[in-house]
């Protein structure tokens, strides 16, 4: 004898798979954690789906029990203890500010000094030295040259230089 089941597969189509009756089924199927309702503290969500605590000990039993009669009959550290029992924490301790950006900030200064001893180390060691193109001289040797050639005259550089007085214009 064999069992007929609707598959679904990658497409909303039910593809019929026959299984033999010969293999075991335990008829229970056992929900996945991730599919059950999960205790989160939140400014935003209030109320919480579950409580905190979910295995009660015996005492906390017992807090339950006298919690359903009147609550003038309960003292103000019992009152905390239930309070305890469906939250982890009060808005209070949630608003409090904690010292993540301590760690925050010593993480990103640290990559930081990283690279730049990276940096230091590769114009040490990877680059060679600064070319000569580079130097005072021949830059005002570059210049020059181009005022001696009249390069650019309307709007360059030898339109800023007075030819009569040798001068940059003022």
């Amino acid at each position: 004898m064999s069992l007929c089941v609707c598959v679904p597969v990658c497409v909303p189509v039910c593809v019929p798979v026959c299984v033999p009756a010969s293999l075991p089924s335990s008829g229970v199927v056992k929900a996945e954690d991730y599919t059950l309702p999960v205790y989160v503290d939140r400014r935003d969500v209030p109320l919480p789906e579950v409580a905190f605590v979910r295995d009660l000990s015996a005492q906390q039993r017992a807090l339950k029990e006298k919690e359903k009669a009147s609550w003038s009959a309960l003292s103000a550290d019992e009152k905390v203890e239930l309070y305890r029992i469906k939250f982890k924490e009060t808005y209070a301790e949630m608003k409090k500010g904690t010292n993540e950006w301590k760690t925050i900030l010593g993480g990103v200064l640290f990559f930081l000094g990283v690279t730049g001893i990276i940096l230091i180390w590769q114009k040490h060691f990877m680059y060679g030295p600064v070319p000569h193109t580079f130097s005072d001289e021949w830059l005002s040797a570059q210049t020059k040259r181009m005022l001696d050639m009249r390069v650019n005259p309307v709007q360059g550089v030898t339109a800023q230089w007075d030819f009569d007085n040798n001068e940059w214009k003022k």
